[in-house]
């Protein structure tokens, strides 16, 4: 993703380096790397990032220092040929649509707004232009103001401003809350005017050659917030004929979170797999001798609670795992009422057969219902024979990624499904040639599904085409 490349980037910008950035925005079948996946290229060569691990790396180099000389954005599509093995593509057989984005002046304000942002943000970038904008839950960069009808206009007038660039306009106003928007918002059609509060912002937008800032439009920002919400990434089509746009949208959202109930030595290891998978890790314990964080270093927090008083009380979302190992009838039934009843991933729990069928009959008498109890992953973990807490978490961990990924904690070489599935929120698409990314069914729509759940337009050969790309060939 390319926050993960945020510490070069900022260094490119402190120093003037021009770059260009290519993002994987689209994926057909098996590929190494999921949508989102970045790299880099400065102008003097430096590279940074990868998106294929190796097997288009090369040719997408080249289409950067090409972007890079041009100034102009590219797209795409790298497959796998069987009539060439040696032509650039896949190994694996996948088929990867790339956008090259050479980032100049105009494009600073919102990717340093995203790069730098504490909290959840959307980069979206129209795939045609370039134009770049970062949206927050309740903010927008660059500063964007409505028109009569939800196009974004600038106060101020943007061709006597062409020469100034976005750098020029980074203070507090560049930035509009999302109260800032809506007053904005209310702009007079019959009079063809902006009401004071437009009038009263100061910072004009920086022109864009051909044009204001094609993906800043009213529904693209509003879909943008609604991916975010989700923690989605991927492409959409906005609007109709002409009014028509295509941005790429990378949500950035904060480390989900695993909450580790009961300060065993099994949480310890469990604690330590779940930083390692990325996981925010909380480990939350009633007993102040146990819960420290001498005994759980690599715990973003050690909580001295008691467990269901604390997750009464934190904050969880669809990405939350829980993992109670506390082990004890007092403290697992209680929790679990309260975890079994949250949005949340995962509900696992420690404890052998004997164990789980009382535990379960304890919370059936507390009130629970079948379709809730039909959420907990008791015994938790998978079945990998181990027996050592680091073993243990490793089971655990093996559970939560097949939980989350739907995945069926079989041996691949016993399956023929895809290796690699799509990540949560992620759009693919199926069919014998690269369709039009996320087009919905009516004009103006946009496919939200995982994957197509409908029969996609394909193109009358296995040569996917898309405009201002040159296309590779081969079999999807």
């Amino acid at each position: 993703m390319m926050r993960e490349l945020t510490e070069q980037i900022l260094r490119w910008h402190s120093a003037g380096t021009r770059f260009a950035v290519a993002s994987i925005i689209g994926v057909t079948g098996s590929a190494p790397r999921p949508v989102g996946a970045a790299m880099a290229v400065d102008e003097d060569g430096t590279v940074v990032g990868s998106i294929s691990g190796g097997c288009v790396e090369g040719a997408v180099y080249e289409l950067c220092r090409e972007a890079l000389a041009t100034g102009t954005p590219q797209r795409e599509t790298f497959g796998y040929s069987d009539s060439d093995a040696f032509a650039v593509g896949l190994t694996c057989g996948g088929v990867l649509e790339v956008f090259v984005h050479p980032v100049g002046s105009r494009d600073h304000d919102a990717l340093l707004a995203a790069l730098r942002a504490g909290g959840p943000v959307a980069l979206v970038r129209d795939v045609g232009s370039g134009a770049t904008l970062a949206v927050g839950p309740d903010w927008v960069s660059p500063p964007v103001a409505f028109g009569v009808e939800g196009r974004i206009t600038a106060p101020g007038n943007m061709v006597a401003d062409a020469h100034r660039s976005t750098s020029d306009f980074t203070s507090d106003q560049d930035v509009f809350r999302g109260a800032d928007l809506g007053r904005i918002a209310s702009y007079s059609a019959s009079t063809g005017s902006a009401d004071t509060e437009l009038d009263r912002v100061s910072a004009p937008l920086a022109h864009i050659e051909g044009g204001p800032v094609a993906c800043a439009d009213r529904a693209v920002v509003a879909r943008a917030r609604a991916m975010l919400d989700l923690g989605a990434t991927g492409v959409r089509v906005i609007g109709c004929d002409a009014e028509e746009v295509t941005v790429f949208v990378e949500s950035s959202v904060p480390p989900p979170r695993m909450i580790v109930l009961g300060a065993i030595d099994f949480a310890a290891a469990v604690a330590r797999i779940g930083a390692f998978l990325g996981y925010h890790v909380t480990v939350c314990d009633a007993r102040p001798l146990f819960a420290t964080s001498a005994r759980f270093p690599e715990a973003d927090e050690v909580v001295v609670d008691w467990p269901h008083r604390y997750l009464e009380g934190t904050q969880v979302d669809s990405r939350t795992v829980i993992c109670v190992l506390t082990h004890d009838a007092k403290f697992d039934v209680p929790v679990l009422e309260v975890a079994l009843r949250r949005r949340v991933a995962y509900v696992g729990a420690m404890g052998s057969r004997r164990t789980h069928r009382d535990r379960t009959a304890r919370l059936l008498a507390a009130g629970l219902t079948e379709s809730e109890l039909s959420r907990l992953h008791s015994p938790i973990g998978l079945d990998l024979g181990g027996h050592t807490p680091e073993e243990t978490a490793v089971a655990v961990a093996a559970e939560i990624v097949a939980a989350r990924h739907g995945g069926s904690g079989r041996e691949l070489r016993a399956t023929d499904a895809a290796i690699h599935r799509p990540a949560p929120g992620e759009i693919t698409c199926s069919g014998p040639a690269q369709p039009q990314w996320a087009r919905g069914p009516v004009c103006g729509e946009t496919q939200t599904s995982v994957a197509l759940s409908r029969p996609v337009p394909t193109a009358p050969s296995h040569t996917m085409h898309f405009p201002g790309a040159v296309s590779r060939t081969g079999p999807a």
